[in-house]
């Protein structure tokens, strides 16, 4: 069995990119390709240009990983722990950006706390900050939020956002999809080690017309010449798929001429879950 079959990437400098699919989908294994840490039995993987196999050193200087997995060493406080970090790149006399980048973490009052005195939470914001000390130009986020707080999610999303106006590249897996709905300009889904999909995150939305009328009625039965298909009937609640809105408008005609009144109606178009679950059919 193959982790990772003829995947083929190009990521564009200063985009956001978002790496999706469910486990064991091989987005891992990728990342660790692109950081120099599995090396593949055919084919290439470089970092701006920077061949992750024949210049490593190069390539990553130019990259940032926070991995999935909390690493980290106990013997030192987290402003210890980061220094120690710019060292690694050769990197001297780092405080403001250390101070920055703890800051946007809200890290500041951690900083003299030892590693293994911290939550799960604020080990990964640890981890996050150490893969941005050295001011890589491209940054690769695996599950950064995964068993994070909401007001931290919100926080780093701010600075990631900024680091990308500012031109860094973002690669970003994630299982949160609004998360990557939100942030990412281009989507590839993985399934079994292939790309199921490629393409901007508007157009995969796009490429599955339709939406989602969910309605409460006043009767348990529909009209006989309703639009649509029926998804689900509970009592009075109907969930239906619609191909376009002109269906929608159709729905509404024919509930008024059948007399049928509305208590209450949603409208959902489709969003990158459900784009998701048909392509790669099963959760993430």
């Amino acid at each position: 069995m193959r982790a990772l079959d003829g995947v083929s990437l190009a990521v564009a400098q200063g985009e956001f990119f978002g790496l999706l699919g469910p486990n064991g989908a091989g987005k891992t294994t990728l990342i660790n390709v692109i950081a120099g840490l599995v090396r593949p039995d055919r084919g290439q993987a470089a970092v701006l240009g920077a061949d992750v196999a024949r210049e490593y050193r190069r390539a990553r200087r130019l990259l940032g990983v926070v991995p999935q997995e909390l690493v980290f060493d106990p013997f030192f406080t987290v402003r210890e722990t980061l220094r120690l970090q710019s060292g690694y790149y050769g990197i001297r006399h780092n405080e403001r950006w250390i101070d920055e980048v703890m800051h946007h973490l809200d890290l500041t009052a951690k900083a003299d706390a030892n590693m293994r005195a911290l939550s799960g939470g604020m080990k990964r914001r640890v981890l996050v900050a150490q893969a941005l000390v050295h001011k890589p130009p491209v940054i690769v986020l695996d599950e950064p939020t995964a068993g994070v707080d909401v007001e931290l999610r919100q926080g780093l999303w701010q600075f990631v956002r900024r680091l990308n106006r500012d031109g860094h590249t973002i690669v970003l897996t994630t299982h949160y999809l609004e998360e990557a709905e939100a942030h990412c300009q281009r989507i590839a889904m993985l399934k079994d080690g292939r790309v199921a999909a490629l393409d901007t995150t508007r157009n995969l939305l796009g490429s599955f017309s339709g939406l989602e009328l969910r309605l409460h009625l006043d009767r348990d039965r529909l009209p006989a010449d309703m639009p649509g298909r029926l998804v689900e009937a509970d009592g009075a609640q109907f969930r239906l798929r619609l191909a376009t809105y002109q269906d929608l408008e159709g729905a509404l005609v024919a509930l008024r001429e059948a007399g049928v009144a509305i208590r209450e109606m949603e409208v959902h178009p489709p969003d990158l879950e459900e784009v998701f679950l048909r392509l790669t059919g099963r959760p993430t």
